[in-house]
């Protein structure tokens, strides 16, 4: 497993009972994690949480702001700042395991030695961009979501980037590779991190386990003569690392000579010692 273990503004503190116990700067939340099926004693450090996220039996949840002076504030990871702020899903805007990935990608486009253009879909807040561009890689950010899109850009300004080329896209992924095979833009790395359920703009239905192969496949073909990597990520249960690592194989792996990976990635537990699994990831690279 590749843990992400370089952070000081955020840690694990620790994991029982279906949930996880996190700070984020200076802040302490509680979060459910559906894979924590271990009852470990909760001691006293739970108590200090500012807020805790309830699910309700109807679905969804809402947190329980127990002393939250603020609902939204930044936390840094080397040169980078992002903002964090709880929503109504569980989530931050922010998944701290894929630092990891940014380290990866950071170091393979400085090692370059040339320039490096890098495609992000399904970008969310930026994370991934963000390490690329400040690694000297011009952008490009694809997300569905306007406001995720508007996240990622004040992500950007947060950290000095905001003047760096990156090309800030709302559109649908597939839809958007689609054109830019047609228009002949072509990109030195991609990197993908698709949702596990969802629905188009049109309410069609995404299903990854069904979209994956043909997305990449598809993404495949705007990928430029050298690339340098392709890095594909998975939250889907069931989905393992393995089954991802084989379809880069036989898309980009078939057209490019490159060394296949893949593994969970995970971040350190303060309390245990011990790695909580928080996805997996695939790459291929030059």
């Amino acid at each position: 497993m590749r843990a992400a273990t370089n952070w000081k503004d955020f840690e694990i503190i620790d994991t029982s009972s279906g949930e996880k116990l996190e700070r984020w700067g200076d802040v302490i939340l509680a979060r459910p994690d559906p894979q924590i099926i271990w009852n470990t004693p909760k001691g006293a450090e739970w108590k200090k949480a500012n807020a805790r996220y309830q699910r309700s039996s109807s679905g969804g949840g809402q947190w329980d702001n127990k002393s939250m002076e603020k609902d939204q504030w930044t936390i840094a990871y080397g040169p980078l700042t992002f903002k964090i702020s709880p929503t109504g899903f569980k989530h931050t805007g922010l998944f701290p395991e894929q630092a990891v990935n940014w380290d990866f990608m950071a170091d393979k486009i400085r090692a370059a030695g040339r320039p490096v253009s890098v495609l992000n879909l399904f970008a969310y807040t930026g994370g991934a961009t963000l390490a690329c561009a400040q690694a000297g890689a011009k952008v490009c950010h694809v997300d569905a979501s306007k406001g995720m899109v508007a996240w990622a850009r004040e992500n950007a300004q947060l950290s000095g980037l905001i003047d760096k080329p990156i090309r800030w896209i709302v559109d649908d992924c597939k839809k958007f590779v689609e054109r830019e095979i047609r228009r002949g833009n072509r990109y030195d790395a991609i990197v993908m991190d698709p949702p596990s359920y969802g629905r188009g703009p049109g309410g069609e239905v995404w299903k990854l386990e069904e979209a994956i192969y043909p997305l990449v496949d598809l993404c495949a073909q705007v990928l430029s003569d050298k690339p340098l990597f392709f890095l594909l990520n998975s939250y889907t249960t069931g989905l393992s690392p393995s089954v991802m690592e084989y379809i880069l194989g036989v898309t980009v792996g078939k057209k490019y000579k490159g060394k296949l990976s893949s593994s969970e990635i995970g971040l350190p537990v303060r309390k245990s010692g011990f790695i909580l699994p928080c996805g997996s990831t695939a790459m291929w690279e030059e």
